[in-house]
């Protein structure tokens, strides 16, 4: 039997014997373990991370407060801004009204300081020593309207001015004042003889009609 193959023989291939494979390797290749001086660099590595992060944690620190504190002073100016906008428009509103009521005050003042003055030194040039039995009953009436308009300029400008109106009334001196105390007549120091003169001086135009008439009636009776 030839060994060699006739190219015309059928083979089935399948049937062929194969090489033989490579023997098989059983034992997994080992990871070599770390260096030392690989677990340095890591460690090296991995605090120069945790620096740059704790570094980057600080920045963003100091951004936030720096931006806390850019809103508090925004929201100190809102505030700020509206609550002396509402002071000051309430306060210009109110010395303008003060200032009116002071200037319309001090014109008052002004006014009745010369009538006050006028009437004191029409006050004071009363001499009542000076009097005359033949001029007293004019020289009285003349002093009771000069005491009448003192009286009356005195209680007008009392309703207009605040600082008179909180006077209290003045004892009369040499008496002790009461907790409620009366008003000073101009007669209220008048004796009884001197108030029949000032009553006899006042009734005086209206006696003498009287007295006229009881003398005609008397006159033409005897008639």
């Amino acid at each position: 039997m030839s060994s060699e193959r006739d190219a015309t023989e059928f083979v089935d291939d399948d049937f062929q014997p194969s090489a033989p494979a490579p023997a098989a390797s059983y034992w997994p290749t080992a990871t070599p373990a770390p260096t030392l001086s690989e677990v340095d660099a890591a460690v090296a590595e991995k605090q120069q991370k945790l620096a740059e992060l704790k570094r980057a944690q600080e920045e963003l620190e100091r951004e936030r407060a720096a931006l806390e504190e850019t809103r508090r002073r925004q929201m100190e100016f809102q505030t700020g801004r509206e609550e002396l906008l509402h002071h000051l428009t309430r306060g210009v509103g109110l010395l303008e009204e003060s200032e009116v009521t002071a200037r319309r005050d001090a014109e008052q003042m002004a006014r009745s300081l010369v009538a006050f003055k006028e009437a004191l030194v029409k006050l004071q040039a009363i001499k009542e020593e000076s009097w005359t039995k033949e001029n007293f009953s004019i020289e009285l009436t003349r002093a009771l309207t000069i005491v009448e308009n003192a009286r009356m300029e005195w209680n007008s400008a009392r309703l207009k001015l605040a600082v008179l109106g909180s006077e209290t009334v003045e004892a009369v001196p040499g008496k002790s004042p009461g907790k409620n105390a009366a008003v000073v007549t101009p007669f209220s120091e008048l004796g009884f003889f001197q108030l029949c003169k000032v009553g006899l001086a006042l009734t005086w135009p209206l006696l003498v009609p009287i007295l006229g008439l009881i003398i005609y009636l008397a006159l033409h009776s005897r008639r």
